[in-house]
């Protein structure tokens, strides 16, 4: 077995320079956690459960900052999780693929996979108030420049935010060459800001050490315990470096982390925590008052453009998940408009983009500042990291074959980690952490119902209809009346026929000359090489089974795989060719199988999605629907 982490790594040694790489992966992979130094140390002295400013408590604090940095992002992300490539791919759902494919027993691979579409969905809680916190947090520097413009906090915002998702129609290409280099300059700035600070008492680089951090923990323990829903804003955007790696590989996105990121997140809040204990009045904002007076207003637009960044990079992901989760069978057909002809994963997914939008407008009008909106971050941070430990267990031991033991010594450490944390930001819910909770189990349930919801149906159709081997014996006995031209049904299933064709041979009573049974499948792998794509079999009677194979990064094409079949000398005239397609009136009833409420869910959810024609981009005037009704 391959080393994991080659297919990643080999990515970036391909380029003759990692240096575009590097600087891609800064604006894209750390916008998240590089905006995380806007609020995370002032939340710890001000938030619900604020610490008493004194010395002793900001080396507490800082120390726990950089060791969770430390722990979680370079120890558990950088250097373990990101080897877990499921062939180049990573993330939430690409490592749920990866373990699925590595489990045999149904039970256990129907617990591990629910974590993993459960962290999946926790993604969508985090994607809607990490635009709005962010951006929250940067235009309040004008609070800092003249508290008289206090009241233009919240109406900045959102004409920042409306923006930004109004311009995603368009595609983030042509301003994306721009995400690298700003956020170079706006860890340079970190690093800076943090140096000159700290250069004024070196003292507070004492805090490296970790016996400040067990101090801490030891002579404070239920006020550390509560600081923890804090410190975790440290970490935000974890997540990302993994998500990432099919966009950069993993090599430059260590680089990027250990070379730059790392280094000017951990300066940045040293010399925070430096400037507070000199001037506790700093507290109410200790990022900007790091800030000579005449940079004040620069740093505002430069934070601003920094935040913009890192929700694109958000509202990117949650394209890209949600496109997976199609894929997987997780979600219904939507529209996705490709917004790029050279980046393949330049995606647009109107219906989440104007969803996310509807909810991250009401978390600043609702909330109305970072401070408030940080009570509502970190349990979506700390569930999908805690899934992320568990899962990972998996791969150790059941892919990679580890010694039980020693994987144990590893994830159980990282485990109690992230249970800490957990713990600690469930005191957050009655304050705001609820919001992410409801909208992860809603979207949980949405991808659930699906998912049963599709294999219910499937299996009621297999029930009213007969295997294709029979019913092809059965035509070569008593043959119909054949037509000349293609027809193309598309199925769901292989080895059975069609709802279509049957209803096509009861009304019509004739059969065309070539009948090609057409089934899509997606394989837990991100892409399907094109030797792999395509899978025909002669069937009998002028009658051929195509199997056609997708990743689940990939968009299925139709006309392209049909020209992907004439390259392999079985040619297709698009204007000899027709397309049928079999559409279902889903009936709800109280039949064993799942909720009556679910099934009226997936019938609500059947009903709005997008067509399978446009979805699979079949030409629709060579399309013929044929309507069945099925009972659930």
């Amino acid at each position: 077995m391959a080393e994991p982490g080659v297919a990643t790594a080999a990515i970036g040694a391909g380029h003759k320079s990692l240096a575009p790489l590097v600087i891609g992966a800064m604006g894209v992979v750390y916008g998240d956690i590089g905006t995380s130094p806007l609020y995370t140390l002032r939340e710890c002295f001000t938030g619900p459960h604020g610490l008493a400013l004194t010395p002793d408590n900001v080396l507490g604090i800082l120390s726990l900052i950089f060791w969770a940095i430390t722990i979680i992002v370079t120890l558990k992300y950088v250097s373990l999780i990101m080897r877990a490539d499921n062939r180049g791919e990573g993330g939430i759902m690409a490592l749920t693929a990866l373990v699925s494919g590595g489990l045999h027993g149904p039970r256990s691979r129907w617990w591990l996979v629910g974590l993993g579409i459960f962290g999946a969905a926790m993604f969508y809680g985090d994607g809607m108030i990490t635009p709005a916190i962010s951006v929250l947090s940067a235009v309040e520097g004008l609070e800092v420049i003249a508290p008289a413009l206090s009241s233009y906090v919240v109406p900045a915002t959102l004409v920042i935010l409306i923006a930004l998702f109004s311009i995603q129609r368009y595609g983030t290409a042509s301003v994306g060459v721009m995400f690298g280099p700003v956020m170079c300059l706006w860890f340079a700035t970190l690093a800076t800001l943090g140096v000159m600070q700290v250069a004024s008492d070196p003292s507070v680089l004492a805090a490296l050490s970790p016996g400040y951090a067990f101090g801490f923990l030891r002579s404070n323990p239920l006020a550390a315990f509560l600081a923890l829903g804090a410190v975790v804003l440290a970490v935000t955007g974890t997540e990302a470096l993994y998500a990432d790696m099919g966009h950069f590989g993993a090599t430059p996105i260590r680089r990027a982390w250990l070379l730059f990121v790392l280094p000017a997140l951990v300066v940045n809040y040293f010399g925070q925590g430096a400037l507070l204990i000199h001037d506790s009045s700093a507290i109410k904002n200790p990022f900007y008052f790091l800030a000579p007076a005449w940079a004040l207003l620069p740093m505002v637009v430069l934070a601003t453009c920094a935040t913009v960044i890192a929700s694109q990079a958000v509202i990117s992901g949650a394209f890209s998940l949600t496109r997976q989760a199609i894929q997987m069978g997780y979600c219904p057909r939507l529209t996705i408009t490709h917004t790029s002809y050279r980046e393949i994963g330049q995606i647009y997914v109107p219906f989440v983009n104007w969803t996310l939008l509807a909810a991250v407008t009401l978390l600043v009008a609702g909330f109305r500042s970072s401070s408030n909106l940080a009570a509502a971050y970190g349990i979506a941070v700390t569930l999908a990291m805690a899934i992320d430990s568990l899962l990972i267990y998996v791969v150790l031991t059941r892919l990679w074959r580890w010694n039980r033991f020693a994987s144990l010594a590893i994830v159980a450490p990282l485990v109690i980690i992230d249970a800490s944390f957990l713990a600690s930001n469930a005191l957050k819910i009655p304050e705001g952490g609820w919001f992410p909770i409801v909208i992860g189990a809603a979207v949980f349930t949405l991808l659930t119902t699906w998912k049963r919801g599709r294999s219910m149906l499937l299996g009621r159709l297999a029930q009213e209809t007969m295997p294709i081997d029979a019913f092809i014996a059965a035509i070569a006995e008593a043959p119909p009346t054949r037509v000349p031209g293609t027809a193309v049904f598309l199925t769901s299933t292989a080895g059975r026929v069609p709802h279509a064709l049957l209803h096509n041979l009861k009304h019509n009573k004739v059969l065309h000359q070539r009948v090609v049974l057409l089934t899509m499948t997606t394989r837990e792998i991100p892409i399907v090489p094109l030797a792999e794509r395509v899978q025909i079999d002669d069937l009998g009677c002028n009658f051929w089974q195509v199997e056609a194979f997708f990743g689940f990064k990939e968009d299925p094409d139709v006309p392209a795989l049909l020209d992907e079949c004439g390259r392999r000398g079985h040619p297709f005239d698009m204007m000899d060719t027709s397309f049928f397609v079999s559409r279902e009136t889903l009936i709800p009833t109280v039949a064993p199988g799942m909720a009556l409420w679910r099934e009226r869910l997936f019938v609500s959810m059947s009903k709005n999605a997008t067509k399978a024609t446009e979805f699979f981009k079949v030409p629709t005037n060579r399309v013929v629907e044929l309507g069945t009704q099925v009972e659930l």
